[in-house]
């Protein structure tokens, strides 16, 4: 290794790891936080509190990593620019992609570890992680229950709307769920008005005081012919008195590991048998819910005993015209109640469908997540340095607004699609690579523009013209020194401003004294006639046009506001009519088209003073198209600026050419 890459190397590992370490920090403590309702005032261990946080860490690599990558490059290469450090390498003939080569083995070597350490390390960390949240939550179950949310306590699920007293022990608006030992499911639903957790220091049973409320509990019985009456117990109560073993909960082994089946628990083998054997299930209930609807039609068994190579070539009626009145109605009856069963068992299926498809979506996206880690380490590289290198500044303050802005935008398409591709909007492999396919366009763009050593972005060809169309052109591009010929010229009076003018040969060639004099003259609002009683030459002509010109402002102006007016009103109109005020919704329809009447009248007035105008300053070719003019309608503020513009800078134009 050279010189210059082991010092280009060091120098990005050393910011990397501080970097990586203060991001760490900062996520792990915002995890703390977020978890902080699981761990207080559980008297954990040490020892518990470390494995929860060591636990925990693994899943913060997906977003530690990138960010660090981006942000060390920038602030890296930025500061290698700032410091002109880049520019003694290019006056030795070493280019960016050279400087790079170094980081850039790194890079991939670390792309690759991220890979690994996503395929057996973050599944490690999750189902730890899973468990000994699961095990922590049993250690005290009054500070387990959440408000607003089912939470699991031995053998009940329960949801409060509210926790009040000093140890969260008075409840209020409490659905419980209980569950029986002989048999899965939720068949006990108890809903009380408010409840207490009783408890003393010498016991080892919790008390839950239900008051005032009600229970249901749903009756199975063996025999499948007596549940159609669905049999179930209701009853009332004043208070309900529901007894927990603390002995047990409290005496959790917070190792214990039994959940095992969650999606981002599993490598990539365990991923593929995993999803593999959903796809083999989707494709089985598709099949069984197809088989059920044929079988329901009784469409394999309608010809049985009918020939159907006869046919009847008399009949060309109704066929239910065949029956009487009372056969009549029970077919269509059974035609009904067949049709509203089948779509009964549809809609059942359907969201039984959705969320399995949803639950397979996330397996693919956890598959994908994985090799996403390593690119994402790569082209966000890609995107940091040469942007490092082009804003060239190093430090914290920049470096850190632009990766946060990147690293948030990147974050955010991943979320979006993501949660949309596990809804099934889209495929969710496209949901798992898109941030990282937005980010590659951007890391060969910049990249591109860094080693030809060009800006960012370069807006030129599109806002020099579009500067050129709405800037005034009736300004004097001067030097330097014309400036300050320009600026003396404004401590003339009027006389001298005059004499000035009438110096100018006709022969002269240098010009811009007399435009100068007369820009100061005009700047003053002097009028053209005053101008003539001074003793200066001015064309009759330019005293039309200025009249001329002075109208076409005031009728262009008018049919501007028209405009304006007339799309407002039109706008308030679909207002009012989608907030149902058909009153206002009318009256604005008409008034906008008034305005809409107006601004035609004055359109073409504006188009014939615009015509006589130019034919008064002997520029008759230059008269308004009709056809462009109709056309020019649906964007006329636009055009009001262009030709406003246009026609002043013309007239300025012409004053220079014919005042003497």
């Amino acid at each position: 290794m050279k010189i210059l890459d082991r010092y280009i190397l060091i120098t990005f590992l050393r910011t990397f790891f501080s970097v990586f370490i203060i991001f760490m920090f900062i996520f792990v403590l915002q995890g703390v936080w977020l978890y902080i309702s699981e761990l207080a005032g559980k008297d954990l261990d040490i020892s518990v509190t470390a494995k929860f946080i060591l636990y925990y860490i693994p899943k913060l690599i997906p977003l530690v990593v990138p960010l660090t990558i981006l942000l060390s490059s920038i602030m890296v290469f930025g500061n290698f620019a700032e410091n002109y450090e880049f520019a003694a390498m290019k006056s030795t003939g070493i280019s960016l992609q050279r400087a790079m080569r170094s980081l850039s083995v790194f890079i991939v070597a670390l792309g690759i570890a991220c890979f690994f350490f996503a395929n057996n390390v973050i599944p490690w960390g999750e189902y730890n992680f899973y468990n000994l949240r699961r095990n922590i939550a049993k250690v005290k179950p009054a500070l387990a229950i959440a408000e607003g949310q089912f939470n699991e306590i031995g053998n009940i699920n329960i949801k409060v709307d509210k926790k009040s007293g000093d140890r969260g022990q008075y409840l209020e608006g409490v659905v419980m769920h209980q569950k029986s030992s002989t048999r899965p499911g939720n068949y006990k639903v108890i809903v009380s008005e408010k409840g207490e957790l009783v408890s003393t220091t010498d016991s080892n049973i919790l008390q839950l005081k239900l008051i005032n409320g009600n229970y249901y509990e749903e009756i199975v019985n063996r025999d499948a012919r007596k549940n159609e009456n669905k049999p179930h117990a209701r009853s009332y109560f004043d208070t309900y008195n529901i007894n927990i073993d603390l002995e047990i909960l409290n005496s959790e082994d917070f190792d214990e590991r039994n959940y095992t089946n969650r999606h981002n628990m599993f490598n990539i083998s365990q991923l593929n048998q995993t999803i593999d054997s959903l796809q083999t299930a989707r494709t089985k209930d598709q099949k069984s819910l197809s088989t059920t609807l044929y079988s329901r039609t009784t469409y394999g068994a309608l010809n049985v005993n009918i020939d159907t190579t006869k046919t009847d070539s008399i009949y060309k009626g109704d066929i239910l015209d065949l029956f009487r009145a009372n056969n009549k109605v029970q077919i269509v009856n059974l035609a009904i109640n067949s049709a509203s069963s089948t779509i009964q068992i549809l809609d059942s299926n359907k969201k039984n469908f959705e969320a399995k498809e949803i639950w397979l979506n996330k397996h693919i996206i956890s598959l994908h997540d994985k090799f996403v880690l390593a690119f994402a380490c790569v082209i966000l590289f890609f995107v940091g340095a040469p942007l490092g290198a082009l804003i060239r500044k190093g430090g914290i303050g920049l470096p850190m607004v632009i990766a946060i802005v990147l690293f948030l935008t990147y974050h955010f398409f991943g979320i979006f699609a993501k949660n949309s591709a596990e809804k099934g909007s889209f495929s969710p492999v496209v949901g798992a690579w898109l941030s990282t396919a937005v980010m590659l366009p951007l890391s060969i763009y910049l990249t591109t523009r860094a080693t030809n050593d060009k800006g960012v972005f370069q807006f030129d060809a599109i806002l020099v013209p579009l500067k050129r169309a709405f800037t005034p052109k009736n300004k004097l591009e001067l030097s330097e020194s014309e400036t300050k010929s320009y600026n003396y010229y404004k401590r003339y009076s009027v006389e001298e401003l005059v004499n000035v003018i009438k110096q100018q040969g006709e022969f002269d060639l240098d010009k811009k004294p007399k435009e100068i004099a007369l820009h100061n003259l005009l700047n003053r609002n002097i009028s053209l006639e005053s101008l003539e009683d001074e003793g200066l030459d001015v064309d009759p002509r330019l005293i039309k046009g200025k009249r001329l010109l002075k109208d076409y402002k005031d009728y262009s102006k008018t049919s501007l506001v028209s405009f304006i007016v007339g799309g407002a009103l039109i706008g308030l109109h679909f207002i009012f009519k989608n907030n149902k005020l058909p009153s206002l919704a009318d009256a604005s329809i008409n008034l906008s088209i008034i305005a809409f009447i107006f601004f035609a009248i004055y359109v073409v007035v504006d188009a014939y003073v615009y015509s006589n105008f130019y034919k008064s300053i002997g520029q008759k070719d230059k008269r308004i198209n009709p056809i462009l003019l109709i056309l020019s309608l649906p964007l006329y503020p636009l055009k009001y600026i262009i030709l406003r513009n246009k026609i002043a800078h013309d007239f300025y134009q012409s004053c220079i050419q014919n005042i003497k």
